[in-house]
């Protein structure tokens, strides 16, 4: 998805605009202990999986924006007539039909690529529910939709059960906005942005139900989908704001949005609710500062530097986030890159997939999953459970910092690089006196000299010639002294 966000902060809203901006110092630290614990362990994890997928993908439009009235390139619909495009978008449904549905093979292909968590979508903007939920016709199971007939019809529930059965943690992606819901957007008025279309003070009884409408589907979510590891909320304009945010919103130069309003859905009571269920469970309310946004989530983009709380880029293997015709694939070679830059500074990558209409993935997605795969059977050691260390990076280089005080010194090849140099230089590390200097996958230690205020390693032309990996190489260096 493209579009437009503030460029107040490092942060980058993914499948949605930003509900205000937020500068990286208006993290809230959780509290509770269960959460506490579980976003350390999940720091841990660096590489998860999301995938932007709904009726939409028959057209190969972007996910749910078309829908909206903003005169935005992501709104952008085929035809004049809005009511006529609405109408025939939201009969997709009628038409959907993923016969080729296979989430084991989704599963298994992640786990063998290195991912180690999931986020399903349960429902986008547009508000097609992508699970079995009593609160709404439309709905995957319902009996208009084709699919609704097949034994994995929930496709909800089959994506985090196969994903659960390869041992990888599972999230659920929901939108707070709602633009199917009589309750969000009132057919009785237009609809000319993304916000609720109606005055919430004149009409508070019909905001009130679509808060308990929000609340149901959560609870449905947690409590018919088994362990739930990571709620993740989008549509960070759906939040409460003061009269004066109001009218900074209003005012500002580069937002034309008419209906900016508070929008609170009590998110204290819904996070209290969904924690019953599942105790521990990491609240990500994206874009909104405060204690619900449990870590932060840049969009399509890795931060120049450190960031010194949790967080995670969302970011598109391909040009957009749903499933289009023909699109290109992001190569091997940048997804590793990718994954080491953001890992040296902290971060996890979520890496998106778009299905397509029929259930699958294509072909080039499986094949980059393996190569990321390949590169971490050997140098995960340097990834999982890894921390950021000063100063992170120099030049091609990216530093990592393993529990056991290990330090690793990732070499990330350009595109003109097949072989690790004969000698990489640390300008700003140095190994301890004494110690043992590897590359991973390379079984004989390396030969090292100080220089300056760093070494220089030496690669064996024997490495250099069957390196044990692709695309970036790892030296490890245990004590590591700084």
């Amino acid at each position: 998805m493209k579009r437009r966000f503030i460029p107040i902060s490092l942060l980058f809203l993914c499948m949605s605009l930003p509900g205000r901006g937020q500068e990286p110092g208006a993290y809230v630290p959780e509290t509770d202990t269960l959460v506490v614990k579980k976003i350390s362990a999940w720091q841990d994890l660096k590489l998860g999986l999301m995938m932007t997928w709904g009726p939409y993908s028959q057209w190969g439009v972007v996910e749910s924006w078309s829908l909206c009235g903003e005169d935005e390139p992501w709104c952008r619909r085929k035809g004049e007539d809005y009511e006529t495009y609405r109408k025939n978008y939201e009969n997709l449904k009628s038409t959907f039909n993923p016969v080729r549905f296979d989430p084991a093979r989704w599963a298994k292909a992640a786990r063998q690529a290195g991912i180690r968590y999931v986020v399903a979508m349960a429902k986008h903007h547009d508000g097609f529910c992508m699970f079995d939920t009593k609160t709404t016709d439309y709905r995957i199971t319902d009996r208009g939709t084709p699919f609704s007939s097949s034994p994995k019809a929930d496709v909800l529930k089959e994506i985090l059960s196969a994903f659960r059965r390869e041992g990888l943690w599972t999230g659920i992606y929901f939108s707070k906005p709602d633009w199917h819901s009589e309750y969000y957007w009132w057919r009785y008025f237009p609809t000319p942005d993304r916000n609720v279309n109606y005055d919430i003070g004149k009409h508070p009884d019909r905001w009130r139900k679509f808060v308990d409408y929000t609340h149901a589907q959560i609870g449905e979510l947690m409590t018919g989908y088994g362990h739930i590891d990571i709620l993740w909320l989008d549509g960070g304009w759906v939040q409460p704001l003061t009269h004066d945010e109001v009218m900074k919103y209003v005012t500002a130069p580069d937002y034309t949005f008419m209906h900016v309003q508070s929008q609170d859905i009590d998110m204290p009571g819904l996070v209290r609710e969904a924690r019953t269920h599942q105790p521990g469970l990491i609240v990500v309310d994206r874009a909104v500062p405060g204690k619900y946004q449990d870590y932060l989530t840049p969009e399509n983009v890795v931060p120049r530097e450190a960031l010194p709380y949790p967080w995670e880029s969302c970011i598109t293997s391909t040009g957009s986030w749903s499933f289009t015709f023909n699109d290109t694939y992001k190569s091997g070679r940048e997804l590793v890159g990718m994954l080491v830059d953001i890992v040296s500074k902290g971060g996890n990558l979520l890496l998106n997939i778009g299905p397509g209409p029929d259930g699958t993935w294509a072909d080039e997605a499986y094949g980059r999953l393996q190569e990321m795969g390949d590169w971490l059977t050997v140098n995960g050691a340097a990834i999982y459970g890894s921390r950021a260390v000063a100063p992170y990076g120099e030049g091609k280089l990216r530093f990592t910092e393993g529990k056991d005080g290990s330090v690793y010194a990732i070499y990330v090849a350009d595109s003109s690089e097949t072989r690790p140099p004969a000698e990489i230089r640390l300008g700003a590390l140095r190994p301890a006196p004494g110690a043992t200097v590897t590359m991973l996958g390379v079984k004989s230690p390396l030969r090292w000299r100080t220089e300056g205020d760093g070494a220089v390693v030496e690669i064996p032309g024997t490495v250099r010639a069957n390196p044990p990996c692709r695309y970036a190489w790892t030296i490890s260096m245990a004590p590591a002294a700084k």
